[in-house]
C-alpha cells in the first residue's frame, strides 16, 4: 500500500476524487445523494432518510442526517471525519411564539433543514484552544480552512455532517426573482429561508432581494487574546448594527413569504456573518440540546423534549464562552422586533 494511501497527499488529490466521483455519477453508478469517498478511495452512497409528521401541537421530523445533495470528500486534510447516518429526532411548536428578547442558542444546534441535516453555526475551534479565552474560530472566514465543502459543511467527529452556512446543493433553484424557498425551520418553530426574499417584507408583489444581515467586522485592534485588527477570523470580530441591513440581530424579521402569505417571522441564511443564525426569537424546544436529553447531534435517545438539557458530548462544540456572541454580547440582546 503507498505510503499517502488512507489519507489525502492535498488539494490535487482531492480534485481527482471528484473527477472520479463526477465520472460515476455521469454512469448512473451512483445517485446525487449522500455521495461521500472514504480514505481508500472507494465510492458508495449513503441514502437520505427524513420524514416529518404533525400531532395538532407539534411537528416532528426525523432524520439520519445524510444530505440529499452531492458532498465533499470526507474525511479530509482539514476535516479528518467520515460522515455516518446518526438517529435524529426533532420537536417543533406549529404555532410558534416570539419572546419578549432575543435568546442565546447555547448547546443547542439552531434548527434543521427540510433535508434533515442541522444547522450549527458554531465551532470548537478556539485561540490557543483555551475555550476559556472567549476568542471562537469562525468556520467561515479568510484566514481558517476547516475543511467546508461546496455546501458549507463539514463533519463533527461523531459523523454528523452539518451546515454552517449556505446549503447550496439543498436549493434547487437560485433565481434572483423568486422569493427563496423553505430550506428548514429553526428550535423556536420558526421557518428559515436562504438570502432571497422580497424588497418590502409586507408585499409579495415587490422585488425580490439579497436580503442583508445587520451584522460587519469591527474596526481597530482586539484588546487582548490574539491580538491584531479586526477581520473575521473569530466571531467575537464582529458587532451587529441596528438598521445596517434588512435584518435584525437574530438574522430575522417579519414578512410573507410563499409559503405564509399573511405574514409569519423568519430567520435567513446570508451569504454574511452570522450566515446561519445564533439567537433565537421564541422558546427552543428540547430535542434540539446537545447534552442527555436532546436527540439533536451529540444528544442521547431521550426524545424530544425529555430530559434536562446537558453538557456537550465529547467532540462537540461548548455553548459560547459565557453564554455570550459575537461582539462579547450579553445571554438576551435586544427585543425582537
Amino acid at each position: 500500500m503507498p505510503a499517502d494511501e488512507g489519507c489525502y497527499a492535498g488539494d490535487a488529490r482531492e480534485e481527482v476524487d471528484r473527477m472520479r466521483r463526477n465520472v460515476l455519477v455521469g454512469m448512473g453508478m451512483l445517485p446525487l445523494a449522500g455521495m461521500v469517498l472514504n480514505p481508500t478511495k472507494q465510492a458508495w452512497a449513503l441514502s437520505n432518510q427524513v420524514s416529518m409528521r404533525e400531532d395538532g401541537r407539534y411537528r416532528y421530523i426525523r432524520s439520519n442526517a445524510i444530505p440529499d445533495h452531492a458532498t465533499g470528500s470526507f474525511p479530509n486534510r482539514k476535516n479528518p471525519n467520515s460522515i455516518k447516518a446518526q438517529s435524529l429526532e426533532f420537536r417543533l411548536p406549529l404555532n410558534p411564539t416570539k419572546g419578549g428578547r432575543f435568546s442565546s442558542i447555547d448547546h443547542m444546534s439552531f434548527g434543521v433543514a427540510v433535508n434533515g441535516v442541522p444547522f450549527d453555526p458554531f465551532t470548537a475551534e478556539f485561540w490557543q484552544r483555551d475555550r476559556q479565552s472567549g476568542w471562537r474560530y469562525e468556520a467561515i472566514s479568510p484566514t481558517v480552512d476547516l475543511g467546508l465543502d461546496q455546501n458549507n459543511a463539514h463533519v463533527q467527529p461523531d459523523g454528523t455532517y452539518h451546515y454552517h452556512g449556505l446549503p447550496t446543493g439543498l436549493i434547487k433553484s437560485w433565481s434572483p426573482d423568486q422569493h427563496s424557498i423553505r430550506i428548514g425551520f429553526a428550535a423556536d418553530g420558526f421557518p428559515i429561508y436562504a438570502m432571497f426574499g422580497y424588497s418590502d417584507p409586507n408585499n409579495p408583489a415587490s422585488p425580490v432581494v439579497a436580503v442583508r444581515s445587520s451584522w460587519r467586522v469591527k474596526t481597530g485592534t482586539r484588546p487582548s487574546g490574539p491580538g491584531g485588527t479586526y477581520d473575521g477570523t473569530f466571531g467575537e470580530d464582529f458587532e451587529f448594527v441596528p438598521g445596517l441591513g434588512d435584518l435584525d440581530e437574530a438574522n430575522g424579521r417579519e414578512t410573507v413569504t410563499p409559503e405564509y402569505p399573511r405574514g409569519t417571522y423568519a430567520y435567513f441564511v446570508t451569504e454574511s456573518f452570522p450566515f446561519v443564525p445564533r439567537m433565537l426569537a421564541g422558546m427552543p424546544d428540547r430535542s434540539f440540546a446537545k447534552g442527555p436529553g436532546g436527540m439533536g447531534p451529540g444528544g442521547q435517545a431521550g426524545g424530544p423534549g425529555s430530559g434536562p438539557g446537558g453538557a456537550p458530548d465529547q467532540g462537540r462544540r461548548p455553548p459560547p464562552p459565557g453564554g455570550g456572541f459575537p461582539g462579547q454580547r450579553p445571554k438576551f440582546g435586544q427585543p425582537p422586533r
